[in-house]
């Protein structure tokens, strides 16, 4: 058996440049892990088959674990199976990540669960298959995104704010936000003229200044998510109050994420804004191993 963490992510920024001929957009970002994380075990079995804890969510193919292990099978023309059980922490619908982190988890466990002799590029290609954001949870570390959000280049980013991430309870449909994208979305650059700086460079050059990088951190979803959730614009408000230095939406939302300077201020936002929404928080230098654990 096989006990494998799968971690939550937020998104240092959020640029939308524009639609692509496929229907998908072309975004620039920064996948950044904190210190939330959905626990997966994985046991050999006959078939494949899964659980969930709590219940509630699909255990048949709609969800992403059982998703990845038929693809894997398929593509290894094996008839290896597994019996996937998946504690989850991490609030679907909030813009962290976390079917996508879990289907990567569950790639990565059944390789090595089934002893599968397979080249990375092609677990690369299955994840893709899954999802825009699978491909990241691939590998360790923090990630510049830039296409659809599956070209990476991996960096290493060190944070040395206290991360308050906020979860008001509504969850917002990937689908749903780029739909309605149309009055918050940017437009590429016309030809000819100069792009704006990379937004990985710019978050690198400036982690250490918290003002000037919150001006980087801007994410264009918010307009269209606070716009249509009073409660998501409420715990915006809540965390600047709190004392955030920076305050933005992860993804299409609906989470929330504050930058504090210190522990003692980070654990008082909590400990307010937990009293009615799902609160974690990630310590400031935080890096996650998500190795798996061999039981």
């Amino acid at each position: 058996m096989l006990k494998l963490r799968a971690y939550a992510k937020i998104n240092l920024g959020l640029r939308i440049l524009g639609e692509r001929d496929d229907g998908y957009h072309d975004l620039e970002t920064v996948f950044h892990r904190i210190d939330l994380f959905d626990e997966l075990e994985l046991e050999p079995s006959d078939g494949i088959s899964m659980q969930c804890v709590p219940e509630g969510l699909p255990t048949d193919e709609r969800n992403l674990c059982v998703r990845a292990a038929l693809l894997l099978r398929e593509c290894l023309r094996g008839e290896d199976g597994v019996k996937i059980l998946l504690r989850k922490n991490i609030p679907a619908g909030a813009g962290l990540g976390g079917g996508s982190s879990d289907a990567a988890a569950t790639l990565l466990g059944l390789v090595r669960l089934w002893r599968a002799d397979i080249p990375f590029r092609q677990i690369l290609g299955l994840a893709l298959k899954l999802g825009s954001d699978v491909p990241y949870f691939l590998r360790e570390g923090s990630a510049c995104a830039t296409g659809r959000g599956e070209i990476l280049e991996y960096i290493h980013l060190e944070v040395p704010y206290w991360i308050v991430v906020v979860y008001p309870g509504i969850p917002v449909s990937t689908a749903w936000a780029y739909k309605h994208l149309k009055s918050a979305s940017v437009p590429a650059a016309p030809a000819g003229v100069v792009p704006r700086a990379s937004l990985g460079d710019a978050v690198r050059r400036d982690m250490h200044e918290l003002r000037n990088l919150n001006g980087h951190l801007k994410n264009d979803f918010e307009p269209l998510v606070f716009g249509a959730h009073e409660r998501v614009e409420r715990a915006r408000r809540a965390l600047h109050e709190a004392g955030a230095g920076a305050v933005h939406l992860s993804g299409s939302g609906s989470a929330l994420y504050g930058l504090f300077t210190g522990e003692e201020e980070a654990r008082a936002a909590a400990a307010i804004l937990e009293r009615d929404s799902f609160v974690s928080v990630t310590p400031a230098h935080f890096e996650p191993s998500f190795q798996p654990v061999e039981l």
